[in-house]
């Protein structure tokens, strides 16, 4: 549950908001009910906030009676300046990197405990991939979270290593391995998965930095990685390394 956040004191924005914020990753389609539940309201003031919400394009109503987050709202969190910057930097290194390989290209962030995905481009190849722009995945079986938990501070790698759990029967679940794996991926430079997060796929993924900070992770999702993995690994580099020349220099925005 969201939270009770009903109060005679509450204003309108904060319930307005707790009616957004009852919304996640893993309740993305809520009835009425659900949302006033969820964001600790009675069902009478959820239905008002939630029909003005609806009228300013933020939700969606479908069919089925339940409502989805609305194009305004997305249109709104894109205007993040972790967003807008890195989408403009990294789209044309993207572009690049998907004509070279033809396989599916993401960047993505650290959000907590989470990798956060700003951008994907689509290969050709019939891959399994669960990653959307703006979902959330774990980051110790993704390529991607992989290269931020690796340069993640301490207490946010202690935290994912007391809740390692199984996606798929390839996950690596043991502290000690994985611990091991993150000293690799910052003496190597990029990481690696295979079918850890989706049965049929498998990623490298390297750092973007600014200076000496990683900022994101650029990721390619292909059926196997074989024989084609040292040059994937330098053709990822290259775009990463293009990202983080066009932010240092400030050629966004």
């Amino acid at each position: 549950m969201a939270g009770n956040t009903n109060s005679p004191r509450q204003s309108v924005a904060a319930r307005t908001l707790a009616v957004i914020g009852a919304f996640d990753d893993t309740h993305r389609f809520l009835t009425l009910t659900e949302i006033a539940e969820r964001a600790g309201l009675p069902v009478p003031t959820a239905h008002r906030l939630v029909r003005e919400i609806v009228a300013w394009h933020g939700l969606v109503r479908r069919p089925d009676g339940a409502y989805v987050i609305g194009r305004r709202l997305w249109d709104v969190g894109l205007l993040a300046p972790i967003q807008t910057g890195l989408r403009e930097a990294a789209s044309p290194f993207m572009q690049d990197l998907y004509a070279a390989t033809l396989a599916t290209v993401h960047i993505a962030v650290r959000e907590d405990t989470q990798v956060l995905y700003l951008e994907r481009m689509s290969g050709r190849a019939s891959v399994p991939v669960v990653s959307r722009v703006g979902s959330r995945l774990p980051l110790y079986c993704t390529g991607v979270g992989k290269v931020l938990l690796a340069h993640a501070p301490d207490d946010v790698v202690r935290r994912v290593l007391t809740d390692l759990r199984p996606q798929t029967p390839h996950t690596i679940v043991a502290p000690g391995t994985l611990t091991r794996q993150l000293s690799q991926i910052r003496q190597h430079g990029y990481a690696t998965t295979t079918e850890e997060m989706t049965l049929g796929a498998c990623s490298i993924a390297v750092p973007v930095r600014v200076g000496d900070d990683v900022v994101a992770a650029l990721g390619i999702v292909v059926p196997t990685l074989g024989r084609n993995r040292a040059t994937l690994v330098a053709a990822a580099q290259v775009a990463a390394a293009g990202v983080g020349r066009t932010l240092s220099q400030g050629r966004v925005g």
